[in-house]
């Protein structure tokens, strides 16, 4: 009698298991069986070492018929996009990653407006997944929506390039920029620290928004919470791509081998490659894919409406005019 809540309720719960607590392993399965799909794209100049990269990553070679241009091809080469898809699977769970790479990029002589293929292109896959999801046949939709962009920085210089500061200024309300500064082996520990310093200090002041890594949630473990810090305070990402292995000490693993020593590319002391690589796949490849549907995507569609009600509007003003127009000579 004194309960707060009925007591046909508690019998109810103690006595019976309604079974709504298996709904997640229902998506699960549901998702494992339909499979993932990832599109990552690298931008940056030649020479970074983008495609080492990307095959470091997924354990993959995705550009085995690469044609590598010249100095003088070079020069007048301009920005074209290319698309490498391959399908991966890993203890039951199928993965399609599409590698968008932007060769040509921030290599010729006059570098003007050279982002522009590349903004174009995230476009377009905005665009043709609005027509599908417009369409009729909305149940086999393939999403090719860029989830997230690889921005190589030069170790070369001293902080950002004008093109590096335009590009990303020009992307990042429509992709989420992972800034990485590349061939990390190139610097000293202290002049990596120094130049991540300065490259946050200047995307800060040109006002360049990155991903952003989600707050943790108040009850989230302490280990996860330092995870995600970690990743916060490693922005640009410093990283070294290798895939050769190379023997040292008894011990076997992708690295460089100098005459001074060598680099093991997973190494935490040697590059943030390990770290770039669990947020990549890990951690944050959904929470990636979440801000492109709600946000980037959102915004893209969000201004689709927007054009096609204006142009509603003016059509039936026009229509309205020329009424009034004929009903008046008449």
């Amino acid at each position: 009698k004194n309960l707060p809540f009925p007591a046909t309720f508690v019998i109810y719960n103690i006595n019976n298991y309604v079974g709504f607590a298996t709904l997640p392993n229902q998506v699960h399965r549901k998702s494992v069986k339909k499979g993932f799909a990832f599109t990552l794209m690298v931008a940056g100049e030649s020479g970074l070492g983008k495609s080492t990269l990307v095959n470091s990553l997924y354990l993959t070679d995705l550009y085995n018929n690469r044609k590598v241009l010249n100095a003088e091809e070079r020069i007048v080469q301009t920005v074209f996009i290319t698309k490498h898809t391959v399908g991966i699977e890993e203890k039951g769970v199928r993965l399609r990653l599409s590698i968008v790479d932007t060769p040509g990029f921030g290599d010729a002589v006059n570098n003007t407006e050279s982002w522009k293929e590349i903004e174009d292109y995230i476009d377009q896959q905005f665009e043709q997944y609005f027509r599908d999801e417009s369409g009729l046949n909305r149940k086999n939709i393939q999403d090719n929506r860029v989830h997230c962009c690889l921005y190589f920085i030069s170790p070369f210089g001293h902080g950002l390039r004008p093109l590096d500061v335009e590009c990303m200024r020009a992307l990042h309300d429509k992709v989420n920029i992972v800034p990485v500064l590349a061939k990390a082996d190139s610097l000293t520990p202290t002049e990596v620290r120094r130049k991540k310093m300065k490259i946050r200090e200047e995307m800060e002041k040109f006002g360049i928004n990155i991903y952003q890594f989600p707050d943790c949630e108040f009850d989230e473990d302490e280990e996860f919470k330092q995870q995600e810090q970690l990743l916060k305070d490693s922005i640009p990402f410093a990283v070294i791509g290798s895939n050769i292995q190379v023997e040292s000490k008894g011990r076997k693993f992708r690295g460089r081998l100098y005459p001074w020593g060598v680099v093991e590319v997973e190494d935490p002391a040697h590059s943030d490659f390990l770290l770039l690589r669990n947020m990549l796949v890990k951690t944050h490849m959904q929470d990636l894919k979440d801000v492109t549907r709600e946000t980037h995507y959102e915004n893209y569609r969000a201004q689709c409406i927007q054009n096609m009600t204006r142009m509603v509007v003016q059509e039936r003003k026009r229509r309205l005019v020329l009424h009034t127009h004929t009903h008046t000579h008449t």
